[in-house]
């Protein structure tokens, strides 16, 4: 399986990247019940981004952007987001993305001056809660110039690619939201991954309209255990519907529910956590890493695919240039990546694997131009829709 590729160009916050293309929200099963309570629509708020029919016992909220007490070089939005860690948030505006963490409708955005992070609560049942889960989800406590720092002392080259392509940050998701994505990128492109998994995410409860865009809260594993392979297979999910299908069953299996078991993964060690994923319908060792790493404290894992290969063999491992990829040379390339960084590996190797898209290369100087660079996957009906 490849790791999946961004279609869409990034760049430092100076610059705006382009909208993402709309895809209209698909329903999977019978919609979430929410009844309306309110509805604004006053002249203040005509063109507001936010389009909100709150329901029963939520609290929407119309706040003003606040600061977020991060830098860009902590976070920057163009090339965390959009570059294959997650598939929910969506490009709504200039320097803004916007998603859902549980019952939170979320936007994020930099200063136009400053290129400081601001956000944005649209909805909450709790407005500390919101904040405390998006904190959560952005790793506040990890110091992406602290670990930079110590990348750059022994890289001369990680130094000056960190230069220019500053605030590459590695999210903390839910486990389950996490998993479901990534059973969804088998040998698939961004934008269809990413219809794949807004047709999923609408049998959640909807949460609003931002820049176009509707959000839903991610459903439960209960809601996704009512979805048949079959209507995941009519909504073009191919051969990985019975992958959805087969780990979502697995997981109400698991001693204490699924989720539970999921974030239980959490305090292992790394090898145990992917010996455990790799147990469910649909996971290998590549897609157990990119779960591992984005979603289970992971920070060292390392998902090898041909593309990470490249990149060890011409900076870390090149005596194997030339060899064909195989498992044990996986573990052998993962290894090399955790001598060199340490325990923050895969966030080194991000940063690494950010720096080799082809979107990248009009914002690096000409001395980091490769003969080979990551170019997006072509999606191959024939190929991708047949059962293996």
């Amino acid at each position: 399986m490849k790791r999946p590729r961004s279609e869409i160009p990034l760049s430092a916050a100076s610059r705006s990247p382009p909208s993402l293309p709309h895809t209209p929200p698909q329903r999977l099963l019978k919609p979430h019940n929410c009844k309306a309570t309110s509805q604004i629509s006053s002249k203040k708020h005509k063109n507001s981004i936010l389009k909100v029919a709150a329901a029963a016992g939520k609290t929407t909220h119309l706040a003003t952007w606040a600061p977020l007490d991060l830098t860009q070089s902590e976070l920057s939005l163009p090339l965390t987001f959009p570059t294959g860690q997650t598939f929910r948030w969506k490009q709504t505006g200039p320097l803004q993305y916007t998603g859902t963490l549980g019952p939170h409708l979320i936007s994020l955005k930099h200063h136009n001056q400053n290129g400081d992070v601001y956000y944005r609560i649209h909805r909450t049942p709790s407005e500390s809660a919101a904040k405390s889960a998006l904190l959560d989800f952005l790793n506040i406590d990890i110091s992406l110039t602290d670990i930079w720092a110590e990348f750059s002392a022994s890289d001369s080259r990680f130094a000056e690619l960190a230069r220019h392509l500053k605030g590459a940050r590695v999210l903390r998701q839910d486990p389950l939201e996490c998993l479901i994505q990534f059973l969804c990128s088998s040998n698939n492109n961004i934008a269809r991954i990413t219809k794949m998994v807004d047709f999923i995410s609408s049998s959640g409860e909807h949460l609003g309209s931002v820049g176009g865009f509707e959000f839903h809260e991610f459903p439960s594993l209960e809601r996704l255990a009512m979805a048949t392979e079959q209507e995941l297979r009519e909504a073009g999910f191919g051969y990985r519907a019975k992958y959805v299908t087969g780990t979502v069953d697995a997981l109400q299996l698991k001693p204490g529910g699924g989720a539970e078991w999921l974030a239980s993964l959490r305090k292992l060690d790394l090898q145990v956590v992917i010996d455990a994923l790799c147990t469910l319908p649909g996971v290998g060792p590549k897609v157990a890493a990119c779960i591992a790493l984005f979603s289970l404290d992971q920070h060292h894992a390392i998902p090898v695919d041909t593309h990470v290969w490249q990149i060890a063999t011409r900076y870390l491992l090149p005596e194997l240039a030339g060899a064909r990829l195989t498992p044990k040379l996986c573990g052998q390339v993962a290894n090399a990546f955790v001598s060199k960084y340490g325990k923050y590996a895969g966030w080194a190797q991000t940063l690494l694997f950010i720096a080799e898209l082809p979107a990248q290369k009009t914002i690096l100087p000409s001395q980091f131009a490769t003969n080979k660079e990551i170019k997006p996957a072509v999606e191959k009906d024939s190929e991708v829709d047949d059962d293996p």
